[in-house]
């Protein structure tokens, strides 16, 4: 058996997977507004699952933040009651086994390639496409954290090519925008508003463009050219076998069949053997993963030093 955590803004979740990654048991409730009640909570809820019949040698744990290599939280911007806080050791502590805590867009990508869209790949590249851009890379079935803690964190790369003044990231870096700026859910309703389409949520419009609304359609035909061109640097890095797509807007259809066939204008080879696919377990991939985060030890590819 294995037990999973998802710590999210608002919500917290808890998962029971068997050796099949088959579910047993879920649990769901609203986030504690403190390090103490967040504690409490987790604890509660993996008695609970224990009743039911799911017990594991250890917990995993995933949440929106930076965590480092020794496995602190460094960074929650919704969360800020965890921000340098002790959570793995006081978890550890009250429950009693092994706990792993993780990204979770490190999550994400991690069930995709256990048994989701990326199962069987050597190495898969999860992406979220969402409020923020995020991801997550798995190689041989073991997430790969880096020296920094920061690897697959495309997100927050700058823009690959001029495309006008482009909008400030939040983390301040970079003055055309990182990636997220340009790929985020805002930018998808920023090139409807510019086109005459006015006000609209990234996933009304792409709904819209299904449809066949022109002005949705053309907002999407240009979100698909700069996603392509941001994801063919990342196959040119790291190769992957398979870009799972997650967050909202990986439900636009259209995106598997414009952005493989324009990433090859930018990558480093005309055809990709990439393949891009929608994420099978979609939003619950990330309590998926941080089951999948532990079976006895933890499954971590740390870069040498």
């Amino acid at each position: 058996m294995r037990i999973g955590i998802d710590i999210g803004g608002t919500k917290l979740a808890a998962i029971g997977l068997d050796g099949d990654g088959a579910e047993r048991a879920r649990l769901r409730r609203p986030v504690p507004g403190s390090f103490d009640g967040v504690v409490d909570a987790v604890a509660e809820m993996v008695a609970e699952l224990a009743t039911a019949g799911v017990r594991a040698p250890g917990v995993g744990v995933s949440l929106p933040g930076v965590i480092t290599r020794d496995g602190d939280i460094s960074m929650i911007v919704n969360l800020p009651w965890l921000e340098m806080r002790p959570l793995r050791r006081a978890l550890e502590s009250r429950l009693g086994c092994p706990v792993a805590l993780a990204n979770d867009a490190n999550c994400f990508a991690l069930s995709e390639a256990t048994d989701g869209a990326g199962a069987g790949a050597e190495v898969v590249l999860g992406v979220i496409l969402g409020t923020g851009v995020g991801g997550g890379l798995v190689v041989r079935g073991e997430v790969l954290v880096g020296a920094n803690a920061t690897a697959g964190e495309w997100g927050h790369n700058p823009w690959p090519t001029p495309e006008g003044a482009g909008i400030p990231c939040a983390c301040g870096r970079f003055a055309q925008g990182c990636v997220e700026t340009w790929l985020n859910g805002a930018a998808l309703s920023r090139d409807y508003a510019a086109l005459g389409g006015g006000q609209a949520t990234a996933e009304e419009i792409g709904g819209w463009a299904e449809s066949g609304e022109v002005q949705a359609a053309r907002a999407v035909a240009r979100y698909a050219e700069r996603l392509a061109q941001a994801l063919a640097s990342a196959i040119n890095l790291l190769d992957p076998d398979v870009i799972v797509l997650g967050g909202g807007l990986s439900e636009i259809a259209a995106l598997y069949r414009l952005v493989p066939a324009a990433w090859g204008a930018h990558a480093s080879v005309a055809r990709p053997a990439t393949k891009l696919a929608r994420a099978r377990f979609g939003p619950e991939s990330g309590l998926r993963g941080a089951a999948w985060l532990m079976s006895g030890n933890v499954n971590v590819v740390e870069a040498s030093s």
